[in-house]
């Protein structure tokens, strides 16, 4: 007897279950060796980045305590600051790693320098891994995996060679771009002229700073672009909400957007990685975005990328329903009727004689622990015991409010037999579940739309 797929429909070609590519390959790649002693750690220390990332803020913290800092030389340091960053964000990142939009050969340039003197590799390299970090986010195949804590992802990735080599992606378009080739081929010249020479000779020149310049413009500003950076990597995976997505780490939050250049609107960035905007509100900190729009306006850059507002809206409708669903599976609600019992009229009224039972809209409530603190009055509750108050609870007596019509449902013993009429939705669902929020495995067969909803829009 031949089996059938439940995803072809075909005999006999029942698939075996499919383990992800995740699963594959941290099955299929040798592992470097554990670190269990400092003799380990040694030998798997990326030297380079140790030496560079501790000798730079320290030099320059001891720079400091004997460089007075004058007015020019703190504007100038900020402004290498936003220019660096700015290579890193609206460069490497926007354009190039995400390809948000398309930049004229002198912005490229412009911005290749600039990400050239944050010192954090060449376009290429630093563009690879940041595709295997969206391809494979908070898995051993991202190279700063963030569920293996903040100061790894911060930090740690770039000092102790990972156990399990980071997850491919494709690099091949930037391959193709003369600019990127040229920054790649010339990488470390231009990191000595970006990151040290040019903000230690202009302070120099221009007004005379030449330890100034080399002190604050080069080597402590060089350690804020590091650390803002990085924070995309691990502050915006750890601080803040994830009103689009939560199925993985990244999030919002205003702070790390201070702290990046406007990166830090993070969840929306993974879940639209293509827009070049990070944040989408005009009153959200996003400089890389207005920077990217400025030059646009400058005729710099073209082909500006964005989600169009309907399909951004339902990820947060997405997440909006996810949180009240959770709220809504805290409370209590009342019996369902298919847990009710059934019972005929004359059987009703028999038990309406030995405690307090309502009917209305076909439901029998037991209002014994409210009949006395009705707020009318016991009299007017005593007075339907055993009878029909479906009229007088609807308004002929008295419209009783949407509280009132669920704690009435709260309170249901039975169903009447026959005894539906007025049974209509706006009566016997409760206000509180006119607009429940069902999971889709609550909602039946697809099969039970209409032909009319099943058709093809015009």
């Amino acid at each position: 007897m031949s089996s059938v797929s439940p995803k072809t429909g075909l005999p006999g070609l029942l698939e075996p279950e499919v383990e992800s590519y995740v699963a594959h390959k941290i099955k299929n790649t040798k592992l470097r060796p554990p670190i269990t002693t400092w003799r380990d750690l040694i030998g798997e220390i990326y030297w380079f980045h140790l030496i560079l990332l501790t000798t730079v803020p320290t030099i320059g913290l001891i720079g400091a305590w004997y460089t007075p800092l004058r007015w020019e030389t703190a504007l100038f340091s900020v402004f290498y600051y936003f220019y660096t960053g700015l290579g890193i964000t609206a460069g490497y990142h926007r354009l190039w790693a995400h390809r948000c939009y398309n930049a004229t050969p002198f912005l490229k340039v412009v911005l290749a320098l600039g990400g050239v003197g944050a010192v954090q590799g060449s376009i290429k390299w630093w563009s690879r891994g940041h595709r295997a970090h969206h391809r494979f986010t908070d898995t051993k195949l991202d190279p700063y995996d963030a569920t293996q804590g903040f100061l790894y992802s911060h930090i740690g990735w770039l000092i102790v060679k990972p156990r399990l080599r980071p997850g491919t992606a494709d690099v091949s378009d930037l391959s193709k771009d003369p600019i990127v080739r040229w920054q790649h081929r010339y990488y470390f010249l231009l990191l000595l002229t970006m990151g040290f020479v040019v903000p230690t000779v202009i302070p120099w020149l221009a007004w005379g700073d030449l330890r100034g310049g080399y002190v604050y413009a080069a080597i402590l500003r060089l350690t804020f672009v590091h650390h803002s950076t990085f924070c995309v990597n691990s502050l915006a995976h750890w601080l803040g909400d994830s009103p689009y997505d939560d199925k993985h780490t990244p999030r919002n939050h205003l702070i790390t957007a201070f702290a990046t250049i406007g990166e830090g609107y993070h969840n929306f960035h993974h879940q639209f990685p293509m827009d070049y905007r990070n944040a989408i509100r005009w009153y959200q900190y996003d400089p890389t975005k207005w920077f990217i729009w400025v030059c646009k306006q400058l005729r710099l850059a073209s082909h500006l990328k964005t989600f169009s507002d309907n399909e951004i809206r339902k990820g947060e409708l997405t997440i909006q329903l996810k949180r009240l669903r959770e709220q809504q599976d805290q409370l209590v609600w009342p019996r369902d009727g298919h847990d009710l019992p059934v019972v005929d009229w004359e059987t009703y009224q028999k038990l309406s004689a030995e405690r307090p039972l309502i009917l209305i809209s076909g439901l029998i409530h037991d209002v014994s622990t409210f009949i006395e603190e009705h707020p009318g009055g016991a009299p007017i509750v005593a007075k339907y015991i055993g009878k029909d108050a479906t009229t007088a609870f609807f308004g002929g007596v008295y419209d009783h409010s949407n509280a009132a019509h669920n704690l009435l449902a709260m309170k249901r013993v039975g169903i009447l037999h026959g005894g539906m009429p007025h049974g209509v939705d706006d009566k016997v669902i409760p206000p509180s579940q006119r607009l429940w929020v069902a999971r889709y495995t609550e909602l039946g067969s697809s099969s039970a739309y209409s032909d009319s909803e099943a058709g093809m829009p015009q």
